[in-house]
């Protein structure tokens, strides 16, 4: 055989292999071999601006994997766009998201009503909209809206926790309820109502609030004039932190719930006032980094090293800040499943196929699941009260399906 031959079988042998490793790589808009592109919407203005820093801390924590060689050798390129918690402009941004910048799939976008401005739209687009920050229900219907999933636990259930310990614990309560007047708070009300059953009537009042207004003082006044003796809270962290300062402030002790996404010591209780919110109940799966039996836990200590060198800007005593490590963990996961198949079809197929996953800053016991019929990867909760320093779980695990 001659020197040509040898080159030429060389060279065919090259193209054979090339050719090969180039099939395992299957690319959607949005990514590449060394590029995955990732759109978002934060409201970093506005009303629920407090959640905010949920997007800052996602985007240290992606120049971190990138500092780290990315995923399977890819950069993530997070896309993180301000709605100011405005629907319109949410529409307004996720249309340049995907059609000017051409996102691989959009993440953790942040709000009920926002979603909801996009749902129908990205699902006719077959983009991915997944672990969106909401717990509202409709987000998780995977045969009618088979692009979008949840990345919160969903509202409803959390809710007929809090009805379910009422029920055993006070079962002769007055209820007050002050809801954001969205699917968000529609949805809580609707939960904490199914959870009481029959029981609903101990329900003596409730009150309504626009995203938009300034205080909720005149609702928490409407509603201690009702009598009530517990007070239910389903509101995000700038009216949270009100109600808590002014249930204080005019001398009602009722029992008072907390929803899940308002229960920040940093961003909700501190501004409100630690010693008005001694005796809140809520419910979580998260550690509180503020608990000082946490403070020696390996995932505490990654957590806070890294929010010191690649956030140090912001607070890491927050968990708002907790919760944007953990989702950007779980997304991880989702990518390293994808393995070199970044179509838009194989994101949505991994993000529904997590199985017992284990995610630093998460309660020890609870794990997350997925499946093509089960969008909530979050069903695991723990009931906790505050002691005026830091947040006490009490009681077992309760999985929302069982």
């Amino acid at each position: 055989m001659n020197k040509s031959h040898v080159l030429l079988g060389a060279f065919l042998a090259f193209l054979i292999c090339w050719g090969a490793a180039q099939a395992q790589n299957k690319y959607d808009t949005g990514a590449t071999d060394t590029e995955i592109k990732i759109g978002q919407t934060m409201p970093y203005s506005g009303p629920a601006s407090a959640y905010g820093t949920i997007g800052k801390t996602e985007q240290a924590f992606f120049k971190m994997i990138n500092e780290q060689g990315g995923i399977n050798g890819r950069k993530i390129n997070l896309i993180s766009l301000d709605d100011a918690y405005s629907p319109p402009k949410t529409v307004e941004q996720v249309r340049k998201l995907v059609e000017q910048d051409e996102v691989l799939f959009l993440w953790q976008n942040l709000g009920s009503a926002a979603n909801s401005a996009i749902h129908k739209y990205v699902n006719q687009k077959k983009i991915p909209h997944i672990f969106i920050s909401t717990g509202t229900t409709k987000f998780s219907d995977p045969k009618n809206f088979p692009w979008t999933m949840s990345g919160n636990t969903a509202y409803q259930t959390e809710a007929q926790i809090y009805a379910r310990y009422v029920l055993k614990t006070k079962p002769d309560a007055k209820i007050a309820v002050l809801y954001q007047n969205d699917d968000f708070g529609k949805d809580l009300l609707k939960g904490l109502r199914d959870g009481l059953g029959a029981k609903a009537p101990m329900i003596v009042a409730e009150a309504s609030y626009e995203a938009a207004d300034p205080t909720v003082d005149s609702q928490i006044l409407s509603l201690k004039d009702s009598g009530a003796d517990t007070l239910f809270t389903f509101a995000t962290p700038k009216f949270a932190s009100q109600t808590i300062r002014k249930v204080y402030d005019i001398g009602w002790k009722p029992l008072h719930f907390m929803s899940y996404g308002s229960q920040s010591v940093a961003a909700v209780l501190a501004p409100a006032g630690l010693e008005k919110s001694v005796g809140l109940i809520t419910s979580s799966n998260v550690k509180d980094i503020n608990d000082p039996q946490w403070a020696s836990a390996s995932d505490v200590k990654t957590y806070q090293e890294f929010m010191k060198k690649y956030y140090s800007d912001g607070n890491p005593k927050d968990s708002i800040n907790v919760y944007g490590f953990i989702q950007a963990n779980l997304l991880v996961q989702t990518l390293k499943q994808c393995g070199n198949d970044l179509t838009r079809e194989n994101v949505m197929r991994q993000a529904a196929n997590l199985k017992n996953v284990e995610l630093p800053m998460l309660l020890p016991g609870i794990k997350i699941n997925t499946s093509p019929t089960d969008f909530f990867p979050f069903e695991q909760l723990q009931m906790q009260k505050f002691d005026g320093k830091e947040w006490k779980t009490f009681g077992e695990i309760i999985d929302l399906q069982h």
